[in-house]
């Protein structure tokens, strides 16, 4: 009999995370739904069939790794992880908070670090695992308005890279997936009336990217993907 495989999402919301949880339930796999909002995550599970809601503040390194435990109990050692907690604030580098920064990094980039130490060990073990980031162009370029933000994205996207250089040759396929898009949800619908629906990229289809790109065959992984509307100007 074949063993059901595990998916940990960490960042479940209406948007991509949630979308993503969903596509992994689809084909299959036994989900762990991470996010703060205990509301949300068991709503998803009430959804889900054989999914689990662990709210955990992925900040909070001690958080995380109890969450990873009560993964590896309730449900099994994750076959697949992905990183999906994100937070962001705008305003130039004189107009910021620099504790905004500070708290942007631990969310996007220290999250990536405790979740990647908690699971990667059994994942070296048996030789075999996924972990995927999503991220977005703030990791590539640094805008003026997005100072306290895309620093912290860019260390997370260089942190993704230290982490496939170190566990590819184990097994472990990890990817960075930059979503080039504005995210077809009901406040960014709200925000942008001028948008007609093929403007936005839908999280069904971004969750379907990233389930493939989890399924990619040892002989062709890639790290570096971008998603974007065939709209949108890059």
């Amino acid at each position: 009999m074949t063993e059901t495989k595990v998916a940990l999402v960490a960042g479940v919301g209406r948007g991509t995370g949630g979308a993503t949880a969903r596509r992994f339930a689809a084909a299959g796999y036994r989900v762990a739904l991470l996010a703060r909002s205990e509301a949300r995550v068991k709503e998803f599970q009430a959804e889900l069939d054989g999914s689990l809601a662990i709210p955990c503040d992925v900040a909070d390194e001690a958080a995380v790794e109890a969450a990873v435990a009560t993964c590896r109990a309730e449900l099994g050692e994750p076959d697949v992880v992905i990183h999906n907690a994100a937070r962001g604030t705008r305003g130039t580098f004189l107009d910021i908070d620099p504790a905004d920064m500070e708290e942007n990094f631990r969310v996007n980039t220290m999250s990536l670090l405790y979740l990647a130490r908690a699971v990667a060990p059994a994942m070296i073990e048996r030789g075999s695992g996924a972990i995927m980031v999503t991220g977005n162009t703030s990791a590539l370029r640094g805008k003026a308005g997005f100072a306290a933000f895309a620093p912290t994205k860019a260390a997370q996207r260089i942190l993704a890279e230290s982490l496939a250089r170190d566990l590819g040759p184990k097994g472990i396929h990890v990817a960075y997936i930059v979503i080039d898009a504005v995210i077809d949800l009901r406040w960014t619908r709200r925000s942008r009336p001028h948008f007609e629906t093929e403007d936005f990229a839908q999280p069904d289809d971004l969750a379907e990217s990233i389930y493939q790109i989890s399924q990619q065959p040892r002989s062709a992984w890639s790290f570096y993907t971008e998603l974007r509307p065939f709209k949108e100007p890059w």
